[in-house]
């Protein structure tokens, strides 16, 4: 199961954040999704300080491309704590 938090940014963009899967072995940053760009390292603290939480219906759209990518193990969470190896 790949725990997901959908965040919505002040002009309106989704971004998925994924808690349980850092970015590199490097630095402390996790995976993240958009529609345009797609994959990246985001700052999950600043993520979430800067987005509010996204509604099902502002998210859905983002979700169904994802499950399209290959992720059919995502579980929804409104927040978690970023968790690295």
């Amino acid at each position: 199961m790949t725990k997901v938090v959908f965040r919505k940014w002040k002009g309106g963009d989704v971004i998925a954040l994924f808690p349980d899967v850092p970015w590199d072995r490097h630095d402390s940053a996790t995976t993240s999704y958009m529609h345009v760009g797609q994959h990246g390292a985001a700052d999950y603290t600043g993520v979430i300080a800067a987005t509010r939480p996204a509604r099902e219906p502002e998210y859905r759209d983002l979700l169904a491309e994802l499950k399209a990518i290959g992720y059919d193990d995502l579980r929804v969470v409104k927040r978690a704590r970023p968790k690295f190896d």
